[in-house]
């Protein structure tokens, strides 16, 4: 139960009551269901590699990522399985609530194992941006982890959507029955301005990302899907990295109820409305293609407002990070040497490593979302 000293006033106490009381109802009452959809294709950044870049190093590389590295996975797997994050990712909990195998990063196909991806496959990269590497340095901007971009994931599903149906007819049959996750991407576009501190070169990408995620929706509907889960961005303002790499004492650039920087969020819900509104001109030019927005950032931001009430004792911390008033360092990835250990419980945590959630946050993050889409679809819980 929640005490008067959680909210300010009655008001307040009785909206924090009827959201905790959403939440228990969504977290117990979502059921695996049957026959919704076939299989995921899912796109995007780190937010979504289920081992992507993890494949891409071990075959062009000698160099591995953080995700090869315990103590990342030490929740669910046990062990490092090309995931930035303790245990599963928002696109784990959604497959497992489709009743779907784990989505197998694409990359795996280069070594012969096409064959496991019937149910669908994830081309999501650690690193990848929305817009072409070559665009970005132009511009000034350096992509240290990958010069992968989300058209070259949309041209690695084109080059291998032919192997996985035999007819044009059968393929738009497998995409007509299949979920597309289509993001998130396009925060490494902004936090590597971020990160450089060039945040007017942050704010001239807005537009060109949501365009290219726009666009690229567009081509995968022209090759027959027909169901789209987009999310928006999260509250970078409360992410331990970006509040490291700002930190100052001016107090009048922090939210006083979370700590997060206002500033910073206020970037995100502007990418966020532009997004939702290029997603509505898709909506009105296609309007048999169902598009469910997958609002991350409000999601989130209930984390913050409300951390007792989700579980989370932490919420600027980094639960495996090194230093500083947010746990984190930029220099010492998770994973790394000397950063072979977390925290005790990073169930208490909201980040796992600064960057990224940790399980706990996702498995919240992905229960609102899949009642969103279950709301939106014509799927039934069995």
């Amino acid at each position: 139960m929640l005490s008067m000293a959680t909210c300010s006033s009655c008001w307040v106490l009785k909206q924090c009551l009827i959201v905790g009381f959403l939440f228990v109802i969504i977290i117990s009452s979502i059921q695996p269901v049957n026959g919704c959809f076939t299989s995921i294709f899912s796109f995007g950044d780190s937010l979504t590699d289920t081992g992507n870049l993890l494949e891409i190093s071990l075959l062009e590389s000698n160099k591995l990522p953080p995700s090869a590295f315990p103590p990342n996975g030490r929740t669910f797997f046990h062990h490092p399985s090309g995931r930035r994050c303790d245990g599963r990712l928002v696109i784990d909990f959604l497959a497992e609530a489709l009743g779907i195998p784990f989505l197998r990063p694409s990359y795996t196909t280069k070594v012969g194992r096409l064959q496991k991806f019937q149910k669908g496959m994830n081309f999501a990269v650690a690193g990848a941006t929305a817009l072409n590497s070559s665009f970005l340095q132009e511009n000034g901007i350096h992509n240290r982890s990958t010069n992968i971009s989300l058209g070259d994931e949309l041209n690695s599903f084109k080059h291998l959507l032919p192997s996985l149906c035999s007819s044009s007819a059968d393929c738009k049959k497998l995409l007509r029955n299949s979920l597309i996750v289509m993001g998130v991407i396009g925060g490494n576009d902004y936090n590597h301005a971020f990160r450089e501190k060039n945040n007017e070169a942050a704010r001239k990408f807005v537009p060109l990302v949501v365009h290219t995620i726009a666009s690229a929706i567009h081509e995968l509907i022209e090759l027959g899907a027909v169901t789209f889960l987009v999310p928006g961005n999260f509250p970078i303002g409360c992410s331990p990295d970006l509040l490291t790499n700002y930190q100052g004492s001016n107090k009048d650039k922090y939210d006083p109820l979370t700590g997060c920087l206002t500033w910073l969020n206020q970037f995100s819900q502007h990418h966020n409305e532009l997004l939702r509104t290029e997603l509505e001109k898709l909506r009105n030019r296609h309007p048999d293609i169902n598009i469910v927005y997958a609002d991350y950032y409000n999601i989130a931001m209930r984390f913050y407002h409300s951390p007792k009430q989700f579980g989370f004792k932490e919420t600027l911390k980094a639960c495996c990070g090194i230093g500083g008033l947010y746990n984190y360092n930029s220099s010492r990835s998770c994973g790394y040497p000397p950063l072979k250990s977390s925290c005790n419980d990073p169930s208490s945590y909201i980040s796992w490593d600064g960057i990224h959630y940790t399980e706990a946050a996702n498995k919240w993050l992905a229960n609102v979302v899949f009642e969103d889409l279950m709301k939106s679809t014509t799927c039934v819980p069995y």
